[in-house]
């Protein structure tokens, strides 16, 4: 989008950012958990940076993570796992988001778009779009 931004002036990169619309926040995280059907990847004292920019926020996470086993985090049950990541319509929680950040509305929207097309991500954004 910038042809590379190598050697392009952190403060001129800020400005550009700001004409577009686009915000960026640095949060001040202890731990950050990814968790994979296989594992958890725990970053202690990463850096995250919150961007937003057309009403959709993405957060980059710079540090060395620690691979856990699923099931040996502190806190997390088989019960938390097992209720993760889906709704009461049986429509994937991260699907929706998908959905939603695609087409441009908003989870409601996107869920039931997701429901009329049987959980089919390409369907729903096609039918939103």
């Amino acid at each position: 989008m910038f042809g590379g931004g190598g050697g392009m002036n952190p403060r001129k990169m800020k400005q550009m950012m700001e004409q577009m619309g686009i915000d960026m926040e640095d949060i001040d995280a202890q731990e950050v958990i990814i968790r994979t059907p296989e594992e958890e990847l725990v970053f202690d004292d990463a850096e995250v940076q919150l961007m937003e920019a057309q009403g959709q926020k993405t957060y980059q996470v710079v540090g060395e993570p620690e691979s856990r086993e699923l099931g040996s985090g502190e806190g997390s049950t088989a019960a938390d796992d097992a209720d993760e990541g889906s709704s009461d319509s049986g429509v994937d929680e991260d699907d929706v988001e998908l959905v939603a950040m695609r087409a441009g509305v908003d989870e409601d929207t996107a869920r039931e778009a997701l429901e009329a097309n049987d959980g089919d991500l390409a369907d729903a954004v096609d039918e939103l779009e």
